[in-house]
Parts: structure tokens; C-alpha cells; sequence
């Protein structure tokens, strides 16, 4: 029987910047046009936070089953371990999106913007087919473009609609670096699994492009935020504090750089996501004040 420690792990807690931070700068984007509602943004980071333990849970369920974490040198998964049933973890990843659901549906009913429950059937279907079902698109190349689209545009403009009606420039700019910087850390956990994915037949597109080109598209990734941040600085000067954001990514770039594999590349994903937390924080400071 799984501990409470390892179900902890098992919602990968390494990751989850990936919800929380899109969450930020889109409130902070409807801070800026004075559209800022406290109880909106409550409930979805709820929704975003919630969907990303379920696709998790999902995730290690999927690959699991599939053998793809027989020979994984990641963190612990629960199925692949054997210290869960997978049914059991099957039924923690349909709470956690059952749990992401009621409050999107809070939420939708709130605004009363009836027409974002189809995006939020969309996210937890993504959520569920990324490894999930018959030909789960995961294994086809296009984890990466999904997680871009969801944790990038959704997130942040989905925040920023439910508050103010209305997409803005800043929104835009926003979502496409937290996007970049989310699909980045996908990028890197794909990286190191390139050797068991290939082997197991799970076709990532880091099995597709190779190990040198994906270094490169990450490097590519993670420049994008701080891309954003300087083009942002024509309306907002103070976006410019993204860029304090720079030295925590450092260890990670380096280590990519550097040609680093295995388990050298763990750290990877939890300096790439708390800088990508510290850019979120750093950006919608620069909105608050400007």
C-alpha cells in the first residue's frame, strides 16, 4: 500500500508551478484593466491545480499499465513501482479532475460565461487522452503543442475572460511565454526519458527530434518568457522585473547546455518550473504597479 508521502509524490509536486503561475499573471492581466475579482481567481487556480494532479495521476496510471515506467530513472510513480493498485490510482486522477470540474462549473456560473464550459470539457478530455485511451496523442509528439495551448492561452486568457470579458494585448503576450516556459518543462522531462520512451514505444517528440535538438527547442522555450518580458516594457516598464526570474532558470540552462542525462537532469524540471513561478510573480508585479 502507497504511503501519504508517496501519493504527495505521486501528484508530482515538481510540476505544479505549471498551473499556478498561469493563473497568476492572469489575474494580474485583469488587475491591470482594473477587471481583478479575488473569488474568480480562487477558483481557478482550484480548476488549474486540480486538473494538473488529475493529469498526473492520469499519467502515471496510462504509462503504468503500459510498461512505459518499468525502467524509468525519474521520480517515483506510483503504478510503474507497484506501491499502488492502478485502479486506485485511476480513481485519484478522476477525483482530482472531478474536483477541477465542480469548481470550473462554480466558476462558469458565477461569470456567467456559459460557453467556457466546452473549453473546460476540452482541458480535462486533454487531460485524460494525453496517455490515456487507445492511441493517447502523448505518444504521438504532441504533448508538447498541448501543454503550450493549456497551460499557456487557457489558463491565462481563460483567467482573464471569466474577470473581465475581454482579452488584451498583455494577455496575449502572457500566455504565449507561460505557455513556452510550461511545454519547456515537458521538454526537459522528455529529454531525460528519451532512452525508456524510445524503447517502450512511446513516441515523444523528443524521441522524434533526437537528443541534440531537443536541447536546442528548450533553450528556444525558455528564452521566450524573457523575449515577452522586453517587448511587454513598451507598456508596461515594470515587466522588466521578469528578468530577476533569470538567474534561478541558470542551473537548469546549464545543465541542458552542458549535455547532462539521466538523473542529472531531474533538478531540471523543478529549476525550470519555480523560475517559471518567479517570472509569473515577478511580471503581474510589474502590472500591480504599473
Amino acid at each position: 500500500m502507497a504511503s501519504v508521502v508517496q501519493w504527495i509524490q505521486g501528484t508530482r509536486p515538481r510540476t505544479l508551478p505549471n498551473s499556478i503561475a498561469p493563473v497568476i499573471v492572469g489575474a494580474a492581466a485583469a488587475h491591470h484593466i482594473d477587471e481583478f475579482n479575488a473569488l474568480y481567481t480562487v477558483l481557478a487556480l482550484v480548476v488549474s491545480v486540480a486538473l494538473q494532479i488529475g493529469v498526473n495521476y492520469a499519467n502515471d496510471y496510462s504509462d503504468g499499465i503500459r510498461g512505459t515506467d518499468d525502467n524509468r530513472v525519474g521520480p517515483f510513480r506510483l503504478t510503474g513501482s507497484g506501491a499502488a493498485e492502478p485502479t486506485k490510482v485511476r480513481l485519484a486522477a478522476f477525483i482530482s479532475l472531478g474536483v477541477g470540474a465542480l469548481a470550473g462549473i462554480a466558476l462558469v456560473a458565477l461569470s456567467g460565461y456559459w460557453w467556457l464550459l466546452g473549453l473546460g470539457a476540452v482541458c480535462i478530455a486533454g487531460a485524460w487522452f494525453y496517455t490515456g485511451g487507445k492511441r493517447p496523442y502523448g505518444y504521438a509528439g504532441l504533448g508538447e503543442i498541448a501543454v503550450f495551448l493549456f497551460f499557456g492561452p487557457a489558463a491565462v486568457l481563460g483567467t482573464l475572460y471569466v474577470q473581465s470579458g475581454e482579452i488584451t494585448g498583455i494577455g496575449i503576450g502572457s500566455s504565449i511565454a507561460m505557455g513556452a516556459i510550461s511545454a519547456a518543462v515537458l521538454v526537459a522531462n522528455n529529454l531525460r526519458d528519451i532512452p525508456t520512451d524510445a524503447v517502450s514505444g512511446k513516441r515523444t517528440l523528443a524521441v522524434v527530434l533526437g537528443d541534440k535538438d531537443t536541447r536546442r527547442l528548450y533553450l528556444a522555450l525558455v528564452a521566450v518568457p524573457f523575449l515577452i518580458a522586453l517587448g511587454m516594457t513598451v507598456r508596461v516598464p515594470y515587466a522588466l522585473l521578469g528578468f530577476l526570474a533569470a538567474p534561478v532558470l541558470l542551473p537548469a540552462v546549464r545543465r541542458v547546455a552542458a549535455g547532462r542525462g539521466g538523473r542529472d537532469l531531474i533538478p531540471v524540471l523543478q529549476f525550470t518550473g519555480i523560475a517559471m513561478l518567479a517570472w509569473a510573480v515577478l511580471v503581474s508585479a510589474g502590472l500591480f504597479l504599473d
